[in-house]
């Protein structure tokens, strides 16, 4: 009985080892922001370990967003200020190990205020994962559903339902799987916009340098920023 006590111990100390090993790997690979995405971030008007909050005015619209699979928060900072500096409510969400389905309903954690009238978002898998926070939560405070290089699986479906929705990609991407994003316009609702930005990459959507299996980008990722708020702006006003 000591002996297998013994080796069961051992088992139990190599996976903790293996475990802890594995998540410093990831925690390694997330994506880190550019030095002027974080120099940005620091003007966020609130940080907490779900979100960080960029404070806009008056009563418009409240935007919910997932980052990308291993991309740090404050990647998405550049534009995400920029809203706010036109009035928007911005919450940029947190994730464990900065992966969105670990967590697909942390948009809980935005204040129920903020969600009398909101949209909500994502890149890449943080779309993915906020098409199905959208299907999951069909409440009357949320007006529509955007996707930045990303587009909805079947459990995130929207094609039945009233919301607007906004689907932006870029002419670079080399990362977005152009074959699914087609197929699975299925599953977007309706009243969906397209538009793509010319000489825009994947990675540029946030700012955190170069991602693998990407493209060069032929717009710098400042012009690639601001294209992105623009963008998300006009939605926005034409749901007001």
């Amino acid at each position: 009985m000591k002996k297998w006590v013994k080796i069961t111990s051992i088992i139990v100390v190599i996976l903790v080892v293996l475990g802890l090993g594995g998540l410093a790997g990831v925690h390694h690979a997330i994506y880190q922001p550019s030095e002027t995405a974080q120099q940005v971030a620091k003007k966020a008007t609130t940080t907490t370990n779900k979100y960080t909050y960029y404070k806009g005015y008056g009563g418009k619209t409240s935007v919910i967003f997932y980052p990308g699979a291993l991309v740090s928060p404050n990647s998405y900072s550049i534009w995400a200020e920029n809203l706010a500096q036109h009035g928007y409510n911005v919450y940029v969400m947190h994730f464990p190990l900065a992966l969105a389905v670990l967590a697909g309903n942390q948009a809980n954690a935005v204040p129920r205020a903020a969600r009398h009238n909101y949209v909500i978002g994502g890149h890449s898998l943080g779309g993915v994962m906020a098409s199905r926070y959208a299907h999951d939560h069909q409440t009357a405070g949320l007006k529509g559903v955007f996707y930045l290089a990303s587009y909805p699986d079947k459990k995130g479906d929207l094609s039945m339902t009233h919301l607007a929705g906004l689907s932006v990609t870029a002419s670079r991407d080399g990362v977005l799987n152009w074959q699914h994003y087609r197929k699975n316009r299925r599953y977007l609702p309706k009243n969906t916009t397209f538009t793509s930005i010319k000489g825009g990459n994947h990675g540029g959507f946030g700012s955190y340098g170069h991602q693998k299996g990407d493209h060069q980008a032929t717009i710098s990722n400042a012009q690639q920023q601001t294209a992105i708020s623009q963008r998300l702006e006009h939605w926005l006003v034409g749901l007001q």
